[in-house]
């Protein structure tokens, strides 16, 4: 009965961890689409929304640590409790990138951008196309998927740097630029961490089915020597 009762605990915990991933998901989208359309009472909304996520954190991690001392689970079911543990916190960090991103279109003002925002809206389309693989990679136990997904934070990396590459040109071409190019940067510096976190949440992946721990390659191997 006991161990009925701990399957069914873990299924709805597991259904709390997807829930707040999408949270994330959608803070992170929303962020962005905020940012290019200047709209800085959704930016304010999120901000003011990130409570949520961080309230759904921990009331999930109370519920983790309510099983681990009350149901005493052995194996691949303490595994999975301490995956997911790790995973919240990834999620919860993620979302502060959301925040953080919306303070910056609050930071902006009035103030007309320097450049068009292309690039910062291809790297939160790829980091929150990451995030979703990662998490239905962890809902199916899908350790190829797993190993596989940061392999493609090199795209976003690559954003990243074009992204660096033309502020600090525009910078160069006149420094009255730099308050602004320091704030975008900032945004698309949170898009790229909100990646790395992509590669934190598969290494738990496949630790909650193999009980493997180690760091997944994030570099594409094109098969060359």
């Amino acid at each position: 009965m006991l161990r009925v009762r701990l399957q069914e605990e873990l299924a709805r915990v597991e259904r709390d961890v997807l829930a707040l991933g999408a949270m994330v998901e959608e803070a992170i989208k929303a962020s962005v689409d905020a940012l290019v359309r200047r709209d800085r009472e959704a930016a304010q909304r999120i901000i003011d929304d990130d409570r949520l996520i961080n309230e759904r954190r921990f009331a999930i991690e109370s519920d983790i640590l309510v099983l681990i001392a009350t149901q005493q689970p052995i194996a691949r079911d303490l595994r999975l409790l301490a995956a997911m543990l790790e995973i919240i916190t990834e999620l919860e960090r993620s979302g502060d990138y959301a925040k953080g991103i919306s303070r910056v279109n609050l930071y902006l003002g009035d103030a007309p951008l320097i450049k068009p925002l292309i690039d910062i809206p291809l790297m939160a389309q790829k980091a929150t196309d990451m995030l979703h693989r990662a998490l239905k990679a962890f809902a199916e136990r899908d350790v190829e998927a797993a190993r596989a997904i940061p392999r493609e934070d090199d795209e976003v990396d690559a954003l990243y740097n074009r992204v660096n590459e033309e502020l600090l040109r525009l910078v160069i071409a006149d420094i009255k630029n730099l308050e602004q190019a320091n704030y975008l940067l900032w945004a698309a510096h949170n898009l790229e961490r909100a990646a790395d976190r992509v590669t934190n949440i598969c290494e738990r992946v496949v630790f909650t089915v193999t009980g493997e721990m180690s760091e997944l390659d994030t570099h594409f191997d094109a098969g060359i020597d």
